[in-house]
């Protein structure tokens, strides 16, 4: 763990805790869906990722015609690969459950998955 990894964490924190507002709010209280939920989560939870990221966290100084393509193409990958994985697997294990209890935690699957692979997309492709 270096000070990279120390700031990613604290941003992810205030990231999370901004996102999963959006994405349970939208899901549970606004009755949106489950991709339209963990979409905008990841919509809006992107710009502020950004923004912090690129100068608090790996201190990049890059133009941000250079670095926001990377940093939108990472975001995409590890959103489709994340909550497209988290969904099917989540249903299949809980499938005697409600689908809305099984979609609220396919969901926490998903951040978990996406922060992972975040990370690694910030730190070597987008950020580097």
């Amino acid at each position: 763990m270096d000070k990279t990894t120390i700031k990613f964490i604290l941003v992810g924190i205030i990231n999370t805790l901004f996102g999963t507002a959006i994405m349970f709010g939208l899901y549970n209280l606004a009755g949106c869906s489950y991709w339209l939920s963990s979409a905008a989560n990841y919509f809006f939870g992107s710009i502020l990722s950004f923004l912090l990221n690129k100068r608090f966290t790996f201190e990049n100084h890059d133009s941000v015609r250079n670095t926001a393509p990377k940093f939108v193409i990472n975001i995409l990958v590890c959103y489709l690969l994340a909550y497209g994985m988290a969904k099917p697997l989540t249903l299949w294990i809980f499938s005697g459950f409600s689908v809305q209890l099984a979609e609220n935690i396919a969901m926490l699957l998903g951040m978990v998955l996406f922060t992972a692979l975040n990370y690694i997309g910030q730190r070597f492709f987008a950020f580097r």
